[in-house]
């Protein structure tokens, strides 16, 4: 794990001197089960509707794949698998070289990079897990040269009703302790974010995100990542 740590330094410049500060980033970001993946896609189909090019980027962490290899295995989750601080390690560099990835591909195209996910997913994920301040530290500085987000919207959901959700949808599972300290440390780490109420139905919602988003482009906060 040492060695993915080195070859991520030596890559970050490459990743900055490509995605740096002129491609335009909109970054969505919540608990499981806030809307984060409908509405990121939605937000990116409605900025190429009004002409503007958008680019959607799926920046998982690889927990949920985890999780099945685990079960295929015979093993309850992926922590019993590779352990609480293994998983956290493997979740942070699938997301960094994910974000990269879709950073890197928005860049190439002149397009918004609108992403399902960015950093404070990751830090959030360390404080709930437990993961220490040193693990934490790491990704930051890890993390650093991804460039700051035009705009950050929060998803803010009651844990309670992303449990539900999450239930509903049936293709995993979340505790709800899990989802109560992880939206307590959203609120923590996120300090420059829109916050978006996400309890009501996926056009409300988009409606909402819209109107958090819309003034920043009309503004040329985007204009470099490619508005026509």
């Amino acid at each position: 794990m040492t060695a993915l740590w080195i070859t991520l330094w030596r890559v970050q410049g490459s990743v900055w001197c490509m995605a740096g500060t002129s491609a335009a980033v909109i970054a969505l970001v919540g608990i499981d089960g806030s809307g984060k993946t409908t509405q990121a896609v939605r937000l990116a189909a409605a900025l190429c509707a009004a002409g503007i090019t958008a680019r959607y980027g799926p920046n998982p962490g690889g927990r949920r794949f985890l999780g099945r290899v685990a079960r295929r295995l015979g093993r309850p989750d992926a922590i019993a698998l590779v352990g609480r601080r293994g998983l956290l390690l493997i979740e942070a560099v699938l997301r960094w070289l994910a974000i990269a990835r879709s950073l890197v591909a928005a860049r190439l195209t002149g397009r918004i990079a609108v992403m399902d996910r960015y950093t404070p997913c990751q830090l959030v994920s360390i404080r709930a897990h437990g993961g220490g301040d040193r693990l934490e530290r790491l990704v930051r500085a890890a993390y650093a040269p991804f460039p700051r987000p035009a705009v950050i919207i929060f998803l803010d959901v009651p844990p309670g009703l992303a449990y539900d959700r999450i239930e509903q949808r049936g293709d995993d599972h979340e505790d709800i302790e899990y989802l109560n300290v992880s939206h307590a440390a959203y609120k923590d780490v996120l300090s420059d974010a829109v916050h978006v109420d996400g309890t009501g139905d996926p056009d409300t919602v988009a409606q909402a995100v819209w109107a958090a988003v819309w003034p920043g482009i009309e503004h040329g906060l985007a204009v470099d990542a490619g508005q026509s």
